[in-house]
């Protein structure tokens, strides 16, 4: 089937409904093949895929070098999104400055081989510079041509609006899922109300609403997984019997949980641009259809009564996790 269509942006390009968030080609959840990266790529390409989301520190820039690998070979049509401001450290901190976004948006361009991306987000906000003086290096990089719009990850309502008054924002980057709707309390609406794109990231809750949920004790000792504390028991055994409800409920309605669990989030907010990460076409076809299932409201209900608002167990981040991320409620 086809993919719809959604607007990137008041002023953007139409991109298919679901993009592809690329972080676990750099290995973060686990060894990843170049090789089965590439081929991903290009299935999701052929899905109708074709709004691609890194970031500079993704793999330490390897996820935005096998993006650019791919697109050398291939006509270069994809709507690419990249991320900047996260410094590793020691200590781990976060830069907005102008130097600093221009230097890394520029060795982001290199490896993705391109002279502009269409989106380039500040990855987390630098709490002391004023978003105001952000806003305005991102408007003078599209002034410049190096970027078609901006946006702003894991940020409070507060913070769109006083961005968004000085230089439209295109999209805002937050987690969203069924076990993690904070967005509800204020991001989902701003957006909707400015013309704003939501990208929800981690919309299977990391893996969670997967075909085969991740074991913790499978996984390798360099993934975050591992310490964040709903993967960590007695969190993760509680929160696995709850899903494998809904999981049930797909699959009695003939779909996949991961399917489901798109749905949902297309149905949510016509804003939304879910940006779901796989390393395999395999796990990509579990739910690339998702954009063409049809929610009634008998299925909403259903699915809110089987996982409601606050249902999850522990914390969607480590205290270490969170930083940089705005808390605004």
């Amino acid at each position: 089937m086809t993919m719809p269509k959604r607007k990137l942006g008041a002023n953007g390009p139409e991109v298919g409904a679901i993009g592809l968030g690329c972080m676990s080609f750099g290995g973060i959840f686990g060894a990843a093949n170049d090789d089965t990266s590439l081929e991903t790529l290009a299935s999701a390409r052929a899905a109708g895929i074709d709004f691609w989301d890194v970031a500079n520190i993704y793999g330490m820039g390897h996820c935005e070098t096998i993006i650019g690998r791919y697109l050398s070979g291939a006509p270069d049509d994809m709507v690419i999104a990249t991320k900047a401001s996260i410094v590793n450290g020691p200590p781990r901190h976060f830069r907005n400055d102008e130097d600093h976004l221009r230097s890394e948006l520029d060795a982001s361009l290199k490896r993705l081989g391109r002279d502009k991306v269409e989106l380039f987000y500040i990855h987390r906000r630098e709490a002391d510079r004023p978003v105001e003086e952000v806003a305005e290096t991102l408007a003078k990089f599209i002034a410049e041509g190096l970027i078609d719009g901006y946006g702003l990850s894991e940020v409070a309502p507060s913070t769109i609006r006083r961005a968004h008054a000085v230089h439209p924002v295109t999209a805002v980057q937050n987690e969203y899922s069924l076990w993690s709707r904070q967005p509800e309390l204020g991001v989902l609406q701003t957006c909707e109300e400015l013309g704003i794109t939501f990208v929800p990231f981690s919309p299977l809750a990391r893996g969670m609403f997967g075909s085969n949920p991740p074991a913790p004790a499978e996984m390798d000792d360099t993934d975050f997984r591992r310490v964040n504390p709903r993967f960590t028991e007695p969190n993760y055994s509680a929160n696995l019997a709850q899903i494998n409800i809904l999981r049930a409920y797909a699959n009695t309605n003939g779909w996949t949980l991961p399917e489901l669990a798109m749905a949902w989030i297309l149905h949510k907010s016509p804003t939304s641009l879910p940006i779901p990460g796989t390393r395999t076409t395999a796990h990509l076809n579990e739910w690339a259809n998702a954009a063409n299932i049809v929610l009634s409201p008998d299925h909403i209900t259903e699915i809110e009564r089987i996982l409601p608002v606050g249902w999850a167990h522990g914390d969607r981040y480590g205290d270490m996790q969170m930083a940089g991320v705005e808390r605004y409620c």
